[in-house]
């Protein structure tokens, strides 16, 4: 989903229904101006739907949108205030694409740069080791038992073991930034996508709450949108010790390993304003995520290319010895032929 184009939409469907618009016309307007695409198809069958006269409830159930999204939508309706959480969500999916646009931008410069190493290697490798070969006439067309010798196996070996690291380390990039699943298991561990993932549960959980809604059924949703990440099992430790009658935030999520000490304290130090507690976890990770981003683009990408540059020098390193020593084999059989 495009979360830009997300909360442009709710930011201009909040005002649709300050000005007295009916949902289901404000969905018919907004949708017919929006990219072709399955999110505009989904928010055209929600407004068919409501046009029939079918409740929100179950219209909403018939629709593959975010399940955050349906419940929001249902508490803004229940608390009468569906513009105000509209313009709540329109403020919780700009700052996601702001974080989140940040963070791909920052996977796509290391992504550019394998490739490119990994077609750079594959050339010179084909290239170097085809000089060499027997029978290829080419300039270092060597005799058969030179080709066979241990120093041209090592230097064969140098030069072919880039291409495979590069290979391997282009294929898991791009398996990274190409597969949405993977980067949602891998998001709670990679520095700035896990203060990114803390930052959007944080709000996730604010928002709920600013709406009205209490903390166990906050957590509840929250759970249920992460119980297939590790963040999913300290969520559902949460729920068991809401369920044992906890009250202070600190001891609700005691025994957690994903969320850190700071984003507890931050919370917890609220006291029973938890939804601002939130609130500002959210705005801090956020800013740590940006940061870290920034940190990782400006400091990472030069040492990947200067790493890179290591590791293709490596790669002419063996050749380089090879040429040196068969020059210098033949060199001491031309001194053997012109003795007396």
């Amino acid at each position: 989903m495009n979360y830009d184009e997300f909360a442009f939409f709710n930011q201009q469907l909040a005002a649709m229904l300050r000005d007295g618009i009916p949902l289901e016309g404000a969905l018919r307007q907004l949708s017919q101006n929006m990219q072709t695409g399955p999110l505009q198809a989904e928010l055209k069958l929600l407004e068919a739907d409501l046009a029939k006269g079918m409740p929100l409830k179950d219209a909403l159930a018939a629709r593959k949108l975010p399940e955050f999204y349906a419940h929001m939508l249902q508490v803004g309706v229940q608390s009468n205030n569906l513009p105000g959480v509209l313009t709540l969500l329109a403020d919780y999916y700009q700052r996601a694409n702001l974080i989140w646009t940040r963070l791909k931008g920052l996977m796509v410069y290391p992504v550019i740069l394998l490739v490119v190493a990994f077609v750079f290697s594959v050339f010179l490798a084909a290239m170097l080791t085809g000089l060499t070969a027997p029978g290829t006439g080419g300039l270092f067309d060597l005799p058969e038992w030179m080709s066979r010798s241990p120093s041209r196996a090592e230097a064969v070996v140098g030069v072919l073991l880039p291409v495979v690291v590069f290979g391997v380390a282009a294929v898991g990039a791009l398996a990274v930034v190409s597969m949405p699943g993977l980067r949602r298991r891998l998001r709670w561990w990679l520095s700035g996508f896990r203060e990114a993932s803390l930052a959007q549960v944080a709000s996730a959980l604010g928002l709920m709450l600013r709406s009205g809604g209490t903390l166990a059924e906050a957590v509840g949703l929250v759970h249920a949108m992460e119980k297939h990440s590790p963040a999913g099992r300290d969520l559902g430790r949460w729920q068991a010790n809401l369920a044992a009658g906890r009250g202070k935030f600190a001891d609700i999520a005691s025994g957690g390993r994903v969320f850190p000490p700071l984003f507890v304290w931050l919370v917890g130090s609220s006291g029973e304003d938890l939804a601002g507690g939130f609130a500002r976890a959210a705005e801090i990770y956020a800013a740590r995520a940006m940061h870290r981003a920034e940190l990782l683009l400006y400091a990472a990408l030069p040492v990947s290319i200067l790493f890179i540059g290591v590791m293709i020098l490596g790669q002419i390193r063996p050749l380089v010895r090879f040429f040196i020593q068969m020059m210098g084999l033949l060199g001491d059989m031309g001194g053997d032929f012109s003795g007396p």
